[in-house]
């Protein structure tokens, strides 16, 4: 919609399902081939919409520079009365059209003016009268469509942004994007004389409370929402709901919880991530001997992100550790409808992947699904591949940014068939079909010894778990 309307970008508040669905949508559907005004089709076009002749330097194809848009003309009286146009265009068709309105009025009989000459022909009229009648009327349309043209072209006009002209004889699909957002931020309480308000001196009754900006405890706000939501699985009967959840005096472990595995009552130690950043391994690592030192069954870390060293650490000694990942609308809490509907806390599990050693060499992953802790039961339940909606592999992981180098598309549902068969013949069907899979392409061991495999099913989560080769 961005570039339909002309604009560079759309910034939009949105949830991980929308991400998720967004994504799916960008990428399985086909869009309009527009004219770029910096390639040799847009100017032929833009010099037939303005009259004027193409610039003949060199074109680059740069999309910034905008497409060629179709526009509004604002006539004014004085456009017509200064169009020496007009002129030239009523002179070059007027000798064909006395041409043909003679050749009519000998075949009639009679005089007729250009105003005179009516618009049907009559049935009693000859051969010759009907053609010449014909002939006349088609060269004082084409004179006028000519003349307003003209107009149209030396008047003022105004370009329709949302209106760009299209080329029929290009399919488009979608190219490399990026899904970015931004953190909220905090509003600082000012005074009229942009002096920062203490929130400590409202406190002491030295300020109005109205003043200042009430603080949200982050903590209070994240626990709150868990009490009420619980902490959700893939499947809704597999919701995992306190019967307890209070604070705990703890260095690392933020609240202690309680839940029904079975008949029998778990105790939880709740780990909380930081507002903006990720959970690290140490970070969990020192909460699970925490719980441990506690007696606590088993650690729930709770984050909005987690880092990629934590793959892997799902149990210390015997202590379970329960990775939750926190959905962003947290990061909006005061404004949610807490209503224990949404699926704000999800765990995440880990790739169920094999490897593949080739005669040549070469190494294949082949993906099973997705593992997953279900602490109703106490037992890891491997997720189907119809739950995956799209698997990467970096073939040569970096240890600080992952590169998507292979890229693979499952899902129950094909949500490529409307595109398949909008592009029919245009695609290379081996190729489509080696990026609907579930064992990749055979690749080269990787110079950097490591390689990171990401998972993402249909909410919208993600996973990833790095292997040392």
């Amino acid at each position: 919609m961005a570039e339909h309307w002309g604009r560079k970008w759309i910034t939009v508040d949105t949830s991980r399902v929308a991400l998720a669905l967004a994504r799916t949508r960008l990428m399985s559907e086909k869009y309009p081939y527009f004219l770029l005004s910096d390639s040799p089709e847009g100017r032929k076009k833009e010099g037939e919409v303005s009259g004027q002749v193409p610039n003949e330097s060199r074109t680059l194809g740069d999309i910034k520079q905008g497409f060629v848009y179709e526009r509004a003309p604002h006539v004014m009286l004085r456009d017509i009365a200064n169009n020496a146009e007009i002129d030239v265009i009523w002179n070059r068709y007027q000798p064909d059209l006395e041409g043909y309105r003679g050749k009519l009025n000998a075949a009639l009989g009679i005089n007729h003016e250009e105003w005179e000459i009516p618009h049907e022909a009559s049935e009693a009229w000859s051969e010759v009268a009907v053609s010449a009648h014909e002939n006349w009327w088609k060269l004082r349309i084409a004179r006028q469509k000519e003349i307003d043209t003209s107009i149209a072209q030396k008047a003022d006009v105004e370009l329709l942004y949302d209106r760009p002209y299209e080329d029929k004889s290009k399919v488009r699909v979608a190219g490399p994007f990026t899904v970015e957002s931004l953190s909220p931020h905090r509003v600082v309480a000012m005074d009229d004389r942009d002096d920062i308000l203490d929130p400590a001196l409202a406190e002491e009754g030295q300020l109005k409370r109205s003043s200042v900006a009430p603080e949200t405890d982050f903590a209070q706000v994240i626990l709150e929402n868990l009490r009420t939501h619980g902490v959700q699985q893939g499947s809704k009967e597999d919701r995992l709901e306190f019967t307890h959840l209070a604070a705990w005096p703890g260095s690392l472990i933020a609240a202690e919880g309680h839940f029904n595995e079975g008949q029998t009552t778990r105790r939880a130690g709740i780990l909380l991530g930081p507002e903006y950043g990720a959970l690290t391994r140490t970070d969990i690592t020192a909460a699970a001997r925490e719980a441990s030192d506690a007696r606590f069954d088993v650690l729930i870390a709770v984050g909005f992100a987690f880092d990629a060293h934590t793959t892997g650490l799902n149990r210390l000694g015997p202590m379970n550790i329960i990775k939750a990942k926190m959905n962003p609308d947290l990061h909006m809490a005061d404004d949610l409808k807490n209503t224990g509907k949404g699926n704000l806390f999800m765990v995440i599990g880990e790739p169920d992947i094999e490897w593949i050693e080739r005669p040549d060499g070469d190494m294949q992953i082949k993906l099973h699904g997705m593992d997953v802790f279900v602490p109703a039961t106490g037992e890891i339940r491997s997720g189907e591949l119809n739950d995956i909606a799209a698997w990467f592999i970096d073939t040569a992981y970096n240890e600080e940014s992952f590169f998507v180098r292979h890229a693979y598309f499952l899902g129950g549902n094909d949500p490529y068939k409307s595109l398949k068969t909008s592009l029919k013949s245009e695609i290379n069907k081996e190729a489509w079909e080696s990026l609907n899979r579930d064992i990749s392409r055979p690749f080269k061991r990787p110079s950097t010894g490591r390689i990171a495999v990401k998972v993402i099913n249909h909410f919208g989560d993600e996973v990833m778990k790095v292997f040392t080769v």
